[in-house]
């Protein structure tokens, strides 16, 4: 756990309080003409790359070795839709949210494909941000977010796999909450510690001040005044109405349950409650899908817990009348291996698998209900409307009022885009899923 006092000090550092850093503003991008442009983004991140035949895009005419044992696949209220048999909620949600099943990039391993998906970019000689970076660039602290949480929050934290930021730099990086928010205390790092009172944090703060002998001396001095103003946003964010935010007993019990009492469902719950307060990008990191071993043993553990906990945020964000702004973004580095491998030592595993996989939209703008491109008949090869990364997020930029054809701001002084240019044999328009926009 940070302590709170160099808390205050790692939030100067990293302009996440909008102390510090270049003016987005200043770059001259004229985003696209939008009616009601989404307010915010809630990515559920599958780490380690979730399976397409076992979620949604079920082949239940296969065989065993590839649907394994799922070979009933649900229908969905939305007409023509069927999903895996282990998502009897989402089933029921279809009509909220479209399924992308020809996402595609061939690459088969996590830090790269990692890259490329949440950048849009092929590895080169710069290190390009991620969408979250992107999104809180265009809306964070430079273009009038005033909130004391940072605008691109990480539950509970980063993936590892790159730098989110990348030539960004350190003001556009995620704040991690850390802690649990499956525990019955949400123990976010530098907010609340384990173990430490709001009376003790008071007589830090006191400390802290005594022991300030340089800003008494020098008391109109505006970099000690700047440095006060952050310490106060700060301690209003530990010991204010802010903090409140992070405390989930304030929701109803029921609703929680349905969310599920686990890191996953209350992360949904949490993701609700930041948009709800106006952060524009929030990333739920959902660990445990790198499946090479016994891979049916685990989804019948995982599909459950993502089955209630993605439906009710769909059901939860709707209800509030915050799915119409707020775009759910769901999907990993890249999907598992059709064809499952039954020998040791794999015990019915599924590895890495770039070729063809599946993404989810909903909210924000994207009509739900709708399927976008086509796989073979065993998930292995995209047949129809092949979907490449940059292509879903220049969508989702273009749904946030981001021109995803504009300049990229950038401490080079560069010509960059937000976007990269089309690839061979893809026109303009094609980047864009304008099937569901």
């Amino acid at each position: 756990m940070i302590d709170p006092m160099l808390t205050r000090r790692d939030w100067l550092k990293l302009g996440l309080m909008g102390a510090a850093g270049y003016t987005i503003g200043d770059s001259g991008i004229a985003a696209p003409v939008i009616a009601k442009p989404a307010r915010a983004v809630i990515q559920i991140w599958m780490w380690g790359g979730p399976a397409h035949l076992d979620t949604f895009d079920p082949k239940p005419d296969a065989g065993r070795d590839y649907c394994g044992p799922f070979t009933n696949p649900l229908a969905t209220n939305a007409d023509g839709i069927r999903i895996g048999e282990m998502l009897p909620l989402l089933a029921k949600q279809a009509d909220k949210y479209s399924v992308i099943r020809s996402m595609t990039h061939g690459n088969n391993g996590h830090e790269t494909a990692a890259y490329i998906v949440q950048t849009g970019r092929q590895p080169d000689r710069l290190s390009w941000p991620g969408l979250g970076a992107i999104v809180s660039a265009f809306k964070g602290y430079d273009h009038g977010y005033t909130g004391l949480i940072p605008p691109y929050v990480v539950l509970t934290t980063t993936q590892g796999r790159f730098s989110e930021c990348g030539f960004l730099g350190p003001k556009y990086k995620p704040f991690a909450t850390g802690g649990d928010p499956g525990k019955p205390r949400f123990e976010v790092e530098g907010v609340i510690a384990a173990g430490i009172s709001d009376e003790r944090q008071k007589l830090r703060r006191d400390l802290l001040h005594r022991l300030d002998t340089l800003g008494r001396a020098m008391p109109t001095e505006i970099s000690f005044h700047n440095l006060d103003k952050c310490e106060d946003q700060a301690y209003d964010l530990i010991l204010g109405d802010s903090r409140k935010i992070f405390d989930l007993s304030q929701e109803k019990d029921d609703l929680r349950d349905r969310y599920g009492r686990n890191t996953f469902g209350q992360s949904c719950l949490m993701a609700r409650r930041l948009v709800e307060q106006g952060v524009p990008y929030v990333t739920i990191n959902y660990k445990g899908w790198d499946t090479h071993k016994q891979h049916f043993e685990i989804m019948r553990r995982k599909l459950p817990e993502l089955d209630a906990g993605f439906a009710t945020l769909l059901q939860d964000l709707s209800d509030r009348g915050l799915l119409d702004s707020t775009i759910v973004w769901w999907g990993g580095e890249f999907g598992r291996t059709p064809k499952v491998l039954w020998e040791p030592p794999w015990n019915g595993g599924r590895n890495h698998f770039g070729n063809c996989f599946c993404s989810v939209l909903a909210g924000g703008g994207f009509t739900g209900g709708h399927v976008v491109g086509s796989s073979d008949k065993t998930g292995s090869e995209v047949v129809e409307r092949p979907v490449h990364p940059h292509d879903l997020l220049g969508s989702i930029c273009e749904r946030m009022g981001i021109n995803p054809d504009g300049k990229m701001p950038n401490p080079m002084g560069q010509d960059l885009k937000v976007m990269p240019e089309d690839l061979p044999g893809f026109t303009s328009e094609s980047k864009r899923l304008r099937e569901i926009m």
